[in-house]
């Protein structure tokens, strides 16, 4: 009961009405039977549009029957099992995403098909009726229709009607990224179909959410890369749409405009030289587009970088000759949508001559279950654990119980200072300190706390970093990790590192126990060869 109210205390009113009205609502319905119609029966017409190319999927494609999707591969007989839940739900809703269609060899006759044969199903559908995926596959229906100048009484009816369904079922209740993929989806329904009910829907979520979710550094306030790419690629189809079929003359444009420019000056900031976005809280590569295509498309549409300084967003940037570092001394996202956050305060991810050195374990699933638990714990982040506990109540796939706050935090040339209070539970306070210079980092941990306990900090290595400890210190090549000689003790042990979803490799990880102390001085030595 106590880890519910420390759950529900930080929701806004309006998750909750939404929530208890939704499930009343549902109980009702079930009881009188009432389902929504798969088609509609007034005459629906779609209007023509112009999109220019946008950006293919990397995470899902469909060749002969066969989908392959985050890492796993299922081939269905006529018809498609669009169900299909043996790869969990997560696999299920990229099934219905229907992201495919936008691959680059797909052909009409291919994506006809697929669309006719979810039309024929569309009564028995379960997880692709939910709003969040018919937003995501009536952008991709569209966006397909578009590209091959398809225009079909059956599929319209049929579209219509599902954005019936998501009207009926906007996300009031999770907000987030979910709101705003239906106020993204609304928007195109409302050019595809000349609707003003769809527009004035889609424009009054645009102008409250964007606003609200983006940060005034340019993040997304959910504070994952990975799905900050993916907001950043839906406003610049949004662009794509609203500036190529000017139907409306209104200022959407402008404020779609804004924000796809601060946000992709963050971005460009965030990812290190080789590509790579840091994989904090829930992100995994493979899934969204990535920065180089971002800013591609972005150029396309004549919209350029604007550069903030990192603030808001919790998240800081360093670089020098020879190593980049992203360290992450904020909070861990908005109190009322925290379903992607990790415990991972005064987290960092290392890279050394523009390939990962000490990196974040990732993501690979979504399925409440112990792996899920694990990758979302402080064990599986290069931060302190006390007494075996994560910072914040992670639980449930997706909750998030009591949270560690930032309660100090000071930062001048080279030097980021801050204190968090996830352990107060034991009388402990964490304070992280990182210095810079041209070679060396060093990180220093405080615990605070009249108490005896037993604190470890963790650090995990990129696949195929095998370091060599020598007493107190660490080598690799030309790097040497010097560790403070009041440590307990150092133990080099293995982890799964989850680059992508359903795909992991071990990898180091080392443990050091400390008592109260720790200084861990990283120093990078450029005049020896590199392997």
């Amino acid at each position: 009961m106590l880890r519910f109210f420390n759950t529900i205390r930080y929701l806004k009113l309006k998750q909750i009405y939404y929530y208890f009205y939704y499930n009343i609502r549902k109980k009702i319905r079930n009881k009188r039977n009432f389902s929504h119609s798969p088609t509609v029966i007034n005459e629906i017409i779609s209007a023509p549009l112009t999109l220019i190319p946008s950006i293919p999927p990397s995470h899902t494609v469909y060749n002969d029957g066969k989908f392959h999707i985050l890492n796993k591969t299922k081939h269905f007989e006529h018809p498609i099992d669009w169900n299909f839940h043996d790869y969990g739900k997560l696999w299920t809703y990229n099934l219905n995403y229907f992201d495919f269609l936008n691959q680059k060899n797909i052909s009409s006759k291919d994506g006809l098909s697929l669309i006719n044969d979810y039309i024929k199903q569309l009564s028995y559908i379960e997880d692709g009726l939910e709003p969040y995926p018919i937003s995501l596959r009536g952008i991709n229906w569209i966006k397909f229709l578009t590209r091959y100048k398809i225009k079909k009484k059956e599929i319209d009816t049929s579209l219509y009607a599902q954005y019936l369904i998501l009207m009926d079922n906007i996300e009031y209740h999770l907000m987030g990224n979910h709101l705003l993929e239906n106020a993204f989806s609304l928007l195109f329904a409302a050019h595809y179909f000349r609707s003003n009910l769809f527009y004035s829907r889609a424009k009054e979520l645009l102008f409250m959410e964007l606003e609200e979710q983006v940060l005034n550094d340019g993040a997304h306030f959910e504070l994952s890369p990975m799905y900050h790419q993916i907001m950043l690629y839906r406003i610049l189809d949004c662009i794509n749409l609203v500036k190529n079929n000017r139907w409306k003359d209104d200022n959407l444009l402008s404020l779609l405009k804004e924000k796809a420019s601060i946000m992709l000056g963050w971005l460009n900031i965030m990812t290190f030289k080789n590509g790579n976005i840091p994989l904090f809280n829930d992100s995994a590569f493979s899934v969204a587009p990535n920065t180089r295509e971002l800013n591609t498309y972005a150029e396309s549409l004549n919209i350029k970088p604007k550069y903030l300084k990192l603030s808001d967003s919790g998240y800081r940037k360093v670089e020098f000759d020879h190593y980049e570092m992203v360290v992450d001394i904020g909070n861990i996202g908005p109190d009322y949508i925290p379903g992607h956050a990790h415990s991972d305060t005064f987290n960092f991810e290392l890279y050394i001559d523009g390939k990962p050195f000490i990196v974040d374990t990732g993501t690979s699933t979504y399925q409440a279950s112990k792996r899920r638990d694990l990758e979302r714990s402080t064990f599986s982040h290069n931060t302190v654990e006390v007494n075996s506990t994560s910072q914040s109540h992670i639980w449930g796939g997706f909750r998030v119980a009591e949270r560690a706050k930032i309660t100090s935090y000071n930062e001048s040339n080279n030097t980021i200072k801050a204190t968090h209070n996830g352990y107060r539970k034991f009388g402990v306070l964490h304070t992280r300190k990182f210095q810079f210079d041209n070679n060396t980092i060093i990180v220093s941990d405080t615990i605070s706390s009249n108490k005896s306990t037993v604190n470890i900090a963790y650090l995990h290595f990129f696949p195929g970093i095998k370091v060599i400890k020598k007493g107190n210190n660490l080598y690799y090549n030309d790097i040497i990790l010097q560790i403070s000689k009041e440590v307990i003790k150092i133990k080099i042990d293995v982890y799964e590192y989850a680059m992508e979803f359903n795909k992991t490799k071990k990898a180091n990880l080392v443990k050091i126990f400390f008592l109260n102390n720790l200084e861990l001085k990283i120093i990078i030595n450029k005049n020896k060869g590199r392997q």
